[in-house]
């Protein structure tokens, strides 16, 4: 045996031993509070070892100066016994542990860890939650039920507390495709508990968050407020810790919810220090009918996190407060990002945002394939037509925000600008940043980065460009492929820069679209092509001088050139605002043709209800 001294009784005290070191009686084994970030710290224990020599040194449970250097041989094999008192001296009795203690703990050990197992799934960061867990289950021969389901850096990763799904799911790695028709790798590692459930609430603290959340919910509104939860005067008094970042709160919290306020409509969680949202996605499953939901005042650092709860369905969002809000240059890329997982989003930070604008053909849907003297040519002419006589007014007098709805979620978008060193054309920087020619461009990251990918990126990019005039009298456009479910069609023309790179400069552009079928009969792209250069000498010349093609033959009167625009800023002006065209002939006039402005005030007046129901009714 040997004996280690923690505190002496005497007056004396060893030669270099430090006197300023207070003794901490009862302190060793005890766990810090909980901490905010969820992770529960112990303090390890420290002993002095009284050496022979009297150095003062001090050891963790080492017995002899040789093996200061293995301080982990021995270190578990042996046992502290109670503290015994000998003529005032405070004594720690350590032994060897038996060969059986040994066993019996790698066997307890063994037994917690067998019982858990933790599946990954790599690069798992790349799929909806929904949609991963639904194809495990169709394709794993064993039911099984994921605990703690969460993103860590680019994995997903679940638990199981089943060895057999365990090995279902392990067997089934490499055998489920995604969309781009890679196949999805499985492991599964033997775990510990998981965090949240070995710290799962109790059946009181359960009983009392309720009665606190009751007190919160206000039953007229539907509507719960559970901001600064931890500091609930209720649960502090009681020592209970509510930190909804930890996934057994927020799981407590949500399945609290989903048994006694089923039909909740709207959710404050601003000022809870959120930095993840990994638990609050459960509430896509569990609280579908909330519409509106408080995140201010966090954490959230990305919109990543913002997209783990895409799946709702919501009307009005806030996340001002939070450090994901400063990544953005302005607010109209602000609003296109949030807008990309919420499409029916009305109001964010409790401002409106411009509704999308969906792109009506009237044509219910595209005919087969066909010959071009097919008897339907004519009527997908004036398809493609009308297409575009709504998508460049939109582009050109409307906000650019309301084409998002004209772009299928994950359209691709590319640009092309020519270079010639002879001619550099500098006034076209704005064009050539985001220009994308693969002959040229060597890296495969920068050609991957100017490709955009989705529907916001598209419109993000849209929105920098400088402000047009199209001339939609110079359009040429052809119909080169169209089936039952794709219409590809290409456009070249011209338009006149107002705002922005070189305002007065005609440029000559190509537009190539594929486009789908979409929901309320109107045409979606997928596939956006835009080749801009500068207009020759003629096409300058020749700018904005021939009469607007009509889609149909007619009796229509011949326009000067700009009663030609005024006529169709009234169509689309129509189409973005839903009145008919005599009201919005007669807004546009009350302010002076200046499309924006009209848009502004016209926003105005319907949300003060000043807008009479006539203005919306079809003229005859």
């Amino acid at each position: 045996m040997k004996t280690f001294r923690c505190n002496s009784g005497g007056s004396g005290s060893p030669q270099g031993e430090r006197k300023d070191r207070p003794s901490l009686p009862g302190s060793c084994g005890k766990r810090n509070p909980r901490g905010e970030h969820g992770e529960d710290e112990a303090q390890s224990s420290h002993c002095q070892e009284e050496k022979g020599h009297g150095d003062g040194d001090m050891r963790d449970g080492q017995e002899d100066p040789e093996v200061r250097h293995s301080p982990y041989g021995n270190r578990w094999n042996k046992r502290r016994v109670k503290p015994q008192n000998e003529d005032g001296i405070h004594i720690n009795v350590w032994r060897e542990r038996t060969s059986a203690e040994r066993e019996t703990g790698k066997k307890k050990q063994d037994e917690t860890l067998g019982n858990w197992f933790k599946i990954i799934v790599p690069s798992g960061i790349k799929y909806d939650k929904s949609w991963l867990m639904d194809s495990l289950r169709t394709h794993c021969r064993v039911p099984f039920t994921p605990v703690d389901f969460h993103y860590v850096k680019n994995q997903a990763q679940f638990f199981v507390q089943d060895a057999r799904a365990a090995a279902a799911l392990k067997d089934i790695s490499y055998k489920i495709s995604d969309e781009d028709n890679r196949k999805i790798c499985i492991f599964s590692n033997k775990s510990a508990v998981p965090r949240s459930v070995k710290n799962m609430l109790k059946a009181e603290e359960l009983e009392h968050l309720e009665l606190t959340m009751n007190k919160r919910y206000d039953d007229c509104q539907q509507s719960l407020d559970l901001q600064r939860l931890r500091y609930d005067p209720d649960l502090v008094g009681r020592d209970i810790d509510i930190i909804l970042n930890r996934r057994n709160c927020m799981a407590a919290t949500l399945q609290i919810i989903q048994k006694t306020f089923p039909q909740l409509l709207s959710l404050n969680l601003c000022n809870n220090k959120l930095y993840r949202l990994d638990g609050l996605s459960d509430i896509v499953q569990m609280v579908p009918t909330v519409k509106r939901l408080n995140l201010s005042r966090n954490m959230l650092k990305s919109t990543w996190e913002v997209n783990k709860i895409k799946g709702l369905k919501l009307d009005e969002l806030w996340l001002d407060g939070n450090p994901l809000c400063d990544t953005f240059p302005d607010r109209a890329t602000y609003v296109s990002a949030i807008r990309a997982f919420f499409p029916t989003l009305l109001r964010l930070d409790g401002k409106e945002v411009t509704p999308q604008v969906a792109v009506d053909t009237g044509i219910p849907s595209l005919i087969k394939p066909c010959k071009e003297s097919y008897e339907g040519s004519e009527t997908l002419k004036n398809l493609v037509l009308h297409f575009l006589q709504q998508y460049f007014w939109i582009y050109d007098y409307g906000d650019r925000q309301g084409l998002l709805g004209a772009y299928h979620e994950q359209a691709c978008f590319s640009l092309t600008v020519p270079f010639s060193p002879e001619d550099p054309a500098p006034n076209m920087w704005q064009y050539f940043r985001d220009s994308r020619n693969i002959i040229k461009l060597k890296d495969p990251y920068t050609r991957y980065q100017l490709l955009r990918h989705t529907s916001p990126e598209i419109v993000s990019t849209l929105c920098v460009l400088p402000q047009t005039q199209h001339d939609l009298g110079s359009f040429l456009v052809d119909l080169w492929a169209h089936t039952e479910a794709m219409l590809c069609f290409s456009v070249h023309g011209v338009f006149r820069e107002l705002v922005g790179g070189s305002p007065g400069s005609i440029r000559a552009f190509t537009e190539t679209f594929i486009t789908i079928s979409g929901s309320n009969s109107s045409l979606c792209i997928v596939n956006d092509e835009l080749f801009v250069r500068d207009a020759t000498p003629y096409e300058t010349q020749n700018a904005f001088s021939t009469p607007l093609p009509v889609p149909t033959a007619g009796s229509v009167p011949v326009l000067s050139q700009q009663q030609q625009q005024q006529q169709e800023m009234v169509q689309a002006f129509s189409a973005q605002s839903g009145m008919n065209l005599q009201w919005s002939r007669k807004c546009l006039q009350d302010n002076e043709w200046d499309y924006l402005r009209a848009g502004q005030i016209f926003t105005v007046l319907k949300n003060q209800g000043k807008i009479p129901e006539e203005a919306f009714k079809p003229t005859p």
